[in-house]
C-alpha cells in the first residue's frame, strides 16, 4: 500500500489525513527502520507493508470505535507501537498509555513520542495484568490468544467501557468452550471481521465488555 492508497483507504474510514499526519507517519516510518536495526520489533520493514499492515491495520479500530470522542485508551502489549502511536497522530486528542513487559521496547516507545512531539501520551514499562488503572477503551494486538487475553486486560476496562481484540481470522481461536467460558463474566458484543486490502487476509476486532452489574476485575 503505498502513500497515496493510504490516504484513500483511510478517507474509507472516515479518516482524511492531513499534512502533518501524514508527515509524523513517514518520520515514524523512518524511526522504526532505524530502531529495527537495534531491538527486534517487527519483521515488517518494507514500506508499503508498513502502511498496510500497521498503519492502515491500526486505524481499522475506526470500524467499532468512535474515536472523534475524547477517551482514554490504553495498548497493551504495545510492541513497535501499534496501534496505540498510530492512533494518537491521527487522534491527538485521545489520552494513550502504552504499556509494554519488555523495557527496552518501552524505551524505544517513549523516545518515538518525544521525536514526533506526542503530548498526553505514555510507554510505561509493566504486564498488563500488574496494571492498575482503568480506561474507555483497552486494545491488544498480536499478543496471546483470546482466552488470555481477556484474563489479562478486562480488569483495564471501565465499567461502561471495551476491550478490542485486534486479531486475523478468529474462527479457530474462538471456539464455543472459549465463547462460552468468556460469557460466563462479560459479553462478547460485536465482531467485526474484513478483508484487509490488496492483501485480501481476512482481520477480526472482537469486542468485549462488561455484563451490566458486573464489577468483576
Amino acid at each position: 500500500m503505498n502513500k497515496e492508497e493510504f490516504i484513500e483507504e483511510a478517507k474509507k474510514l472516515g479518516i482524511n489525513l492531513n499534512e502533518e499526519q501524514l508527515k509524523k507517519l513517514e518520520k515514524f516510518y523512518l524511526l522504526l527502520v532505524e530502531w529495527n536495526k537495534r531491538i527486534n520489533l517487527t519483521r515488517i520493514i518494507d514500506k508499503e507493508e508498513v502502511y498496510l499492515k500497521h498503519f492502515y491495520d491500526s486505524l481499522t479500530l475506526t470500524k467499532v470505535v468512535d474515536f472523534r470522542k475524547e477517551q482514554t485508551l490504553c495498548d497493551v502489549g504495545s510492541g513497535a507501537g501499534f496501534p496505540g502511536l498510530v492512533l494518537k497522530i491521527i487522534f491527538p486528542h485521545l489520552k494513550i498509555t502504552l504499556i509494554d513487559s519488555l523495557n527496552k521496547r518501552v524505551i524505544y516507545l517513549n523516545e518515538i513520542i518525544k521525536e514526533l512531539e506526542l503530548e498526553n501520551i505514555v510507554a510505561i514499562h509493566t504486564r498488563g495484568e500488574d496494571y492498575k488503572e482503568t480506561f474507555d477503551v483497552v486494545t491488544a494486538r498480536a499478543v496471546a490468544n483470546i482466552e488470555k487475553l481477556v484474563n489479562y486486560t478486562m480488569h483495564l476496562v471501565k465499567k461502561e467501557g471495551m476491550f478490542i481484540a485486534m486479531k486475523a481470522n478468529i474462527e479457530n481461536e474462538l471456539t464455543k468452550e472459549v465463547e462460552n467460558k468468556i460469557s460466563k463474566n462479560y459479553n462478547i458484543t460485536r465482531i467485526e471481521k474484513f478483508i484487509l486490502p490488496k492483501e485480501n487476509s481476512i482481520r477480526s476486532l472482537v469486542v468485549i465488555e462488561r455484563k451490566k452489574g458486573n464489577d468483576r476485575i
